[in-house]
């Protein structure tokens, strides 16, 4: 990568986490719009200064990983995680609506 593609990332970034900003974030809707636009000019450069074998590259290294993800089985750890959470979520549904019900039929009368 040359130089200068990467100081326009890294001023890019440095602008979304620096506290001195165009438009402050805390105003509604508008606030955020100022680090939108800076990310996405930021890209659109980086993308017309990065030369097209460093493009290239990079697109055959996403397209493997991606494959390699899709090859790879689930451990048995992530599947018994789901099931623990799916459990736990159930159970405390299903012990809310019991104390709602019961808070309701007691003042109910």
């Amino acid at each position: 990568m040359p130089w200068y593609a990467r100081l326009v990332a890294a001023c890019s970034a440095g602008y979304l986490f620096s506290p001195i900003q165009l438009i402050p974030s805390f105003i509604p809707a508008i606030g955020f719009l100022d680090d939108l636009l800076v990310l996405f000019l930021g890209v659109k450069l980086l993308q017309k200064i990065t030369p097209p074998d460093v493009l290239t590259e990079c697109h055959q290294l996403a397209e493997a990983a991606d494959v390699q993800r899709k090859d790879e089985t689930r451990s048995s750890a992530t599947i018994a995680a789901a099931i623990v959470v799916a459990t736990v979520w159930l159970i405390a549904a299903l012990a809310g609506g019991g104390l709602m019900a019961a808070y309701f039929s007691k003042y109910r009368r």
